[in-house]
């Protein structure tokens, strides 16, 4: 991807997908999230993940696949489907799944991939839920199971997290209650949906005068711009905008400065550094979300508008390129082009 846009057209959703579909099922390298108990525990990732054993990682793999759905659904007759349906007919069977769900089982899994795969395993599940071809539907009932079960995980654990975790990395809170939130209204379990409204609402809802002291060095995510893109799919709009004001006064005025100003990565091929290219996409994604949730006529819209843009412009080009950042840089792409008005 060399020319930033504003919008997802069919030969932009089919360069994102054919870069998934490269690494999801390229196998190493691999960073594993697992603890080991003994000797027996010294295995290769695909055979204790038969479906999320790629693009480097658990989560970038579970995503990537999340890519695919998304693109494969909005455009079904794009130059990847045949390859993407055939690659979901193998991964999505009940058996790879009984593998995933029984790794949850381990008794060192409690904190496996919490919170963020998590929700982008809620937001794998929702996006096949759409679906509304019997291929989807057979993979959507395939990966029930394991959707279930980190939905019930965090049934178990908003209750005692008494603190949000305002990073701007993968144990940032906001961002994987966005995707549990699509998840529960997607699927329809209301009580999901409850919880984490009433936990956004008791973390943010008298957030006020946000500093954003970011970027840090190795952020992918806003921890200001997150909150706000949480807060506007939980808000009804009038609210929204009373709760936008109080967080970011100031914003009409480009302040604070730092929200403003896209990270400059100065290393791809450093996995950490690459990060702030995510940053940018997800900051173009979280300004797009508030902008959609603002009245037409809020004071800040405009600036909120150039933005995203600015940080589209900044990431956008290298979405590709090295695979510390194209491992999972499309999937952040498409969210913030998906948001774009």
């Amino acid at each position: 991807m060399t020319t930033p846009a504003y919008t997802l057209s069919p030969d932009i959703a089919a360069k994102l997908s054919a870069i998934g579909l490269g690494h999801v099922t390229r196998p190493y390298p691999y960073k594993m999230d697992h603890v080991l108990l003994n000797d027996a525990d010294a295995v290769t990732p695909r055979a204790l993940h038969p479906i999320f054993f790629g693009s480097f990682d658990w989560h970038s793999c579970v995503h990537g696949h999340w890519l695919m759905a998304r693109c494969l659904r909005l455009f079904p007759g794009g130059p990847q489907a045949r390859a993407v349906t055939a690659h979901f007919d193998a991964a999505f069977t009940p058996a790879n799944v009984a593998v995933e769900r029984a790794y949850l089982a381990r008794s060192m899994s409690a904190g496996f991939e919490r919170p963020y795969g998590w929700g982008w395993l809620l937001a794998l599940a929702a996006e096949l839920h759409r679906f509304d071809t019997a291929d989807g539907r057979r993979w959507a009932a395939s990966l029930r199971p394991l959707a279930e079960a980190f939905a019930d995980r965090f049934m178990a654990y908003l209750p005692k997290a008494t603190y949000p975790v305002r990073a701007g990395v993968h144990s940032n809170t906001a961002f994987a209650l966005i995707h549990a939130l699509d998840y529960a209204r997607t699927v329809g379990d209301a009580a999901l949906a409850a919880l984490v409204r009433d936990k956004a609402l008791s973390w943010h809802g008298t957030d006020k005068d946000a500093q954003a002291w970011e970027p840090d060095g190795d952020s992918f995510l806003s921890p200001t711009l997150t909150v706000a893109g949480l807060m506007a799919d939980l808000l009804a709009p009038d609210d929204f905008a009373h709760w936008f004001d109080l967080f970011l006064p100031h914003l009409d005025q480009r302040r604070p400065a730092a929200l403003f100003t896209p990270a400059k990565v100065s290393d791809r091929s450093d996995g950490k550094i690459a990060h702030l290219d995510g940053l940018n996409l997800s900051r173009a994604w979280c300004f797009a979300k508030a902008l959609a949730a603002l009245p037409c006529d809020h004071r800040a819209r405009a600036v909120v508008n150039a933005a995203a843009r600015d940080h589209l412009d900044a990431a956008l080009p290298h979405v590709a390129g090295d695979y510390m950042g194209e491992h999972w840089l499309a999937s952040f792409a498409l969210l913030a082009l998906e948001a774009q008005r």
